[in-house]
């Protein structure tokens, strides 16, 4: 089966996790903090904390942001459900802006209108959480726009998108935005294995998550209320969980971050060679804006023939050792959310869904498998 999404694990990666191996420290040891400081030099962000998912990097940041009972979050329904779950964590609310039928990426358009009823209702979110769908950026500067004018917080789900640039610049930089999210699954660009990292600019908000991953517990003498016992004393501040990320994890990352550029111009390739194949036929791939480069992250493609069923085209695909997806099923008409539910009107997002379908990409398919795989769609669809 030619998988969707498969990591590339070289022998400098395998060398660097057994220095951990032989090392003192398997966990909480010098490979975390020095695969902080590569993202921060790679992204130009001033903070990074890495942690065990981009699950737990949006709870702790929707959490340092001061997200609570009450409170209200926005994002797409075209994520993964982690992009939703973090304000339910939070005893929060959560409701869905509608997309861009071409690109998936949340409609500023909807956006500023959604905001303006909002606002006369006394209603407005306290966190938007853009979502850098298939590894292009959104529109950041006009969110951000939004943000100064309705009093919200950014947090960017580029859980798809370290790699890719905004205006010639990294994602990651948080140049538009209070937190920024990164996923090292093994489908992403780079991985850990699992493992995830929250990008900031301001020192309190990265305090606040470094504190929250473990625990709650610092040995910070400014910032404890008793006087402590002996050197061996610590103290609980404040409720927090066992979201770090160990040293094995972090060297692998340390070791993969090297590459992302090579990643990118690799998916790069493959993606322009998938669109020339496509081109004037009945699959379309996303729409790219001219002022953002996407790292690829997915293949995502609408089948624009009523006659032809998705489901068909999966089911062919996978009966010829094909690894299809489909990312992702709107989080809206997920049966959990049900209850949740404020706003079910969201028909580009459910369109989106029934059209589309995620063909393999990654930084390890060879090129005759690219070939085999775009033969088989125009087999299909001829």
């Amino acid at each position: 089966m030619i998988s969707y999404g498969k990591q590339d694990i070289t022998k400098a990666d395998i060398e660097e996790v057994i220095k951990v191996l032989r090392s003192d420290f398997l966990t909480q040891g010098p490979a975390v903090p020095f695969f902080e400081k590569k993202l921060c030099n790679y992204t130009g962000a001033k903070y990074a904390v890495a942690v065990n998912s981009c699950t737990s990097a949006l709870h702790l940041s929707c959490l340092a942001l001061g997200l609570g009972t009450g409170d209200i979050l926005w994002t797409s329904p075209i994520t993964f459900v982690a992009s939703a779950n973090c304000a339910l964590y939070c005893g929060a609310t959560v409701d869905f802006i509608d997309i861009e039928p071409d690109t998936a990426l949340m409609s500023v358009e909807k956006l500023a209108v959604k905001l303006e009823h909002a606002e006369k209702k006394g209603k407005l979110p306290k966190i938007v959480i853009p979502v850098h769908f298939a590894g292009q950026p959104c529109d950041m500067k006009e969110i951000y726009a939004l943000s100064q004018k309705y009093g919200f917080k950014i947090i960017e789900d580029a859980a798809h998108a370290i790699g890719s640039r905004y205006q010639n610049e990294p994602i990651g930089n948080c140049r538009y935005s209070d937190i920024t999210v990164f996923s090292f699954h093994p489908v992403k660009i780079i991985t850990t294995g699992e493992g995830g990292a929250v990008m900031t600019n301001n020192s309190l908000y990265a305090e606040k998550v470094e504190l929250l991953r473990s625990h709650g517990i610092t040995r910070d003498l400014v910032k404890m209320h008793n006087n402590p016992d002996g050197n061996w004393y610590y103290e609980q501040i404040d409720l927090g969980f066992n979201y770090r990320m160990t040293d094995i994890q972090a060297a692998l990352g340390g070791s993969q971050i090297d590459r992302i550029e090579k990643y990118v111009s690799r998916r790069l390739e493959i993606t322009k060679w998938y669109n020339n194949q496509f081109k004037d036929t009945c699959i379309v791939p996303l729409a790219h804006k001219k002022d953002r480069s996407s790292s690829n992250h997915i293949y995502v493609v609408s089948i624009e023939n009523d006659k032809l069923l998705r489901k068909d085209l999966y089911e062919y695909l996978i009966k010829n050792g094909i690894g299809a997806n489909v990312h992702y099923i709107p989080i809206h008409t997920q049966y959990f959310y049900n209850k949740f539910i404020i706003n079910t009107n969201l028909p580009l997002s459910e369109e989106f869904y029934n059209r589309t379908i995620t063909l393999p990409l990654n930084h390890v398919i060879s090129d005759a498998d690219v070939e085999f795989i775009a033969r088989k769609v125009i087999d299909f669809i001829s």
